[in-house]
């Protein structure tokens, strides 16, 4: 009894072992299949980069419909235009992955993104081992640095400015990278209290510019003219951001800040134009600038140059005058060199300096609404920028006519004593530059010369006005726009007038009309307009068909 115990328990003892092994056997471990994904550790932006992935199954079971997933890191730029995420099935693996086979796959692409980040690809393999219906799955990921991104992208502008003082502000950015980067936008965030005055280009809002595609070896550069308020020390930090634009992301490339300290100005500017410091100009006028620098610091200045740029289409730049400056044709810029200018050799504090030039303005230029003209004054890392308005241009025409077609005029000619005579007077106007409001024309009719109340076109009527006691004619047009009369038909009135000669005029040329006065006052520079014409005697200069002998009173 003993013994057929003792043969129990080493049979089930066998039968243990035997199943135990047979268990081990049929056991799927993941760790079978190696998968492995190599690629660089470091990286440029924008450098074409490969991953591989490697696997091989390390089993004795076949790996049955595997399927691979490589996802590129985020914002990546694929080859050929392919998806970030890339699925490869049993049509390119095989139906199986048998036991010691071993395959790997190539991606290529380039990496997208800011200096110092990191950027994560992911492979993953799922599969179903022989004989079981779940799935495993195997997954690994490998990282890159970028470390380096060859975009030039900084800031020029001064470290200190003057508070409330103006300064520029540049954003240059140039591209070193071997292929086309699209989409670029740079966004700039101001501090508080900044506020711009020019901006070149003009943003899309906001301080955001689209630059589009940018191509290896090409750059530009943002200009932006401005001023700051604050206390004096505070600093103001403007920051930009290059960004390209992937699919509807934003991907940031690079990033750049300027820290500018506000401190106490030190050197102070000041212009005066034909001695008046809010000078309004005129086309045609002869400017003389005199621009006026002083030091407000503790120390002395020394060596200087003062740069004055000029800006604007009325300047005649052939008719620069400069003692002690110096200016090239074809060039903008007048400038200063301590060399002639004493107190720009040395300026001590409290101390006041001066140069000054000349130029004129054309008499007439391309018509734009509201023009100026613009001297910026570069003296050290002081920048001061003035404006000067350019007030609009106004014509006046008046014409004289005894045959026209507007009025049947009647009487002798030449005009006989005590006869009535009828003539035609036309005025017509002109503005040019800028809105001008309130315009009027004025003239006076002498005691022989009367209107007949013949007025075209009607719809002037209302606006012609005479007084009998002064004798005025007044035509009150009210608002000008500008350009008016320049490429379009000027405004114009035509009215009868009646002349009686007297004795005393007999043998003479008599004025029919006054001096004709258009005034207007300007909407931009605020300015009060005026234009003239001649008056206009009997002998009709404008009208061919009368004689000089015709306009003498018999």
């Amino acid at each position: 009894m003993r013994k057929l115990n003792i043969s129990l328990i080493i049979l089930l003892l066998i039968i243990i072992s035997l199943g135990f092994w047979i268990y081990r056997r049929n056991l799927f471990s993941k760790e079978v299949l190696k998968l492995e994904i190599s690629g660089p550790s470091e990286t440029k932006m924008g450098e074409m980069v490969e991953y591989i992935i490697v696997y091989k199954n390390n089993g004795n079971f076949r790996l049955e419909d595997p399927e691979l997933i490589f996802e590129a890191p985020e914002n990546s730029i694929m080859l050929e235009g392919k998806s970030q995420r890339q699925v490869l099935t049993s049509d390119q693996l095989g139906e199986a992955i048998y036991p010691g086979e071993e395959r790997n796959f190539s991606f290529k692409m380039r990496l997208m993104g800011y200096e110092g980040e990191t950027k994560v690809a992911k492979v993953s393999l799922s599969y179903r081992p022989k004989n079981l219906k779940a799935r495993s799955q195997s997954s690994t990921s490998f990282i890159t640095k970028v470390k380096d991104v060859p975009i030039t992208f900084d800031f020029d502008a001064p470290s200190t400015i003057g508070p409330e003082g103006k300064f520029n502000i540049r954003i240059n950015y140039f591209s070193n990278v071997d292929f086309p980067l699209p989409d670029l936008r740079i966004v700039l965030d101001t501090p508080s209290g900044f506020e711009a005055s020019e901006v070149n280009p003009k943003p899309l809002e906001n301080y955001e510019w689209k630059i589009g595609v940018l191509n290896k070896s090409e750059g530009g550069r943002i200009e932006i003219l401005g001023s700051i308020s604050g206390q004096v020390g505070e600093e103001k930090l403007f920051r930009a951001k290059l960004i390209s634009w992937q699919e509807g992301t934003p991907v940031l490339l690079k990033e750049t800040s300027k820290g500018i300290n506000l401190i106490k100005p030190s050197l102070y500017i000041r212009q005066e134009i034909n001695g008046n410091p809010d000078y309004f100009s005129f086309p045609g006028d002869w400017l003389h600038f005199e621009v006026f620098f002083k030091n407000l610091g503790y120390e002395p200045f020394k060596n200087l140059f003062l740069v004055c740029k000029l800006e604007g289409d009325a300047f005649d730049f052939s008719t620069i005058k400069t003692e002690l400056g110096s200016f090239k044709e074809g060039d903008d810029s007048i400038i200063f060199d301590w060399r002639k200018v004493s107190k720009l050799q040395y300026l001590a504090p409290i101390d006041e300096g001066k140069v000054d030039f000349w130029v004129k303005l054309k008499d007439g230029f391309e018509i734009k609404e509201n023009p100026s003209i613009k001297n910026k004054v570069f003296l050290s890392q002081a920048m001061e920028e003035f404006e000067t308005k350019i007030s609009s241009k106004l014509e006046i025409s008046q014409k004289g006519y005894f045959s026209i077609d507007a009025f049947e005029n009647s009487g002798l000619l030449p005009p006989q004593v005590g006869n009535i005579t009828t003539y035609a007077i036309i005025w017509q106007v002109k503005n040019y530059y800028n809105d001008v409001k309130n315009v009027k024309v004025k003239a006076v009719l002498p005691k022989e010369v009367n209107l007949t109340g013949k007025i075209l076109p009607e719809t002037e009527i209302s606006k012609f006005s005479f007084d009998p006691q002064s004798r005025e004619i007044v035509w009150s047009i009210e608002n000008l726009e500008a350009g008016k009369g320049i490429s379009n038909l000027p405004p114009s009135v035509i009215f009868q007038i009646a002349f009686t000669p007297t004795q005393d005029q007999r043998g003479k040329s008599p004025d029919l009309i006054g001096e004709a006065k258009m005034t207007g006052e300007d909407v931009w520079t605020g300015q009060i307009l005026q234009a003239l014409s001649p008056p206009i005697n009997t002998t009709l200069p404008d009208d061919d068909t009368i004689t000089e002998e015709e306009g003498i009173v018999k």
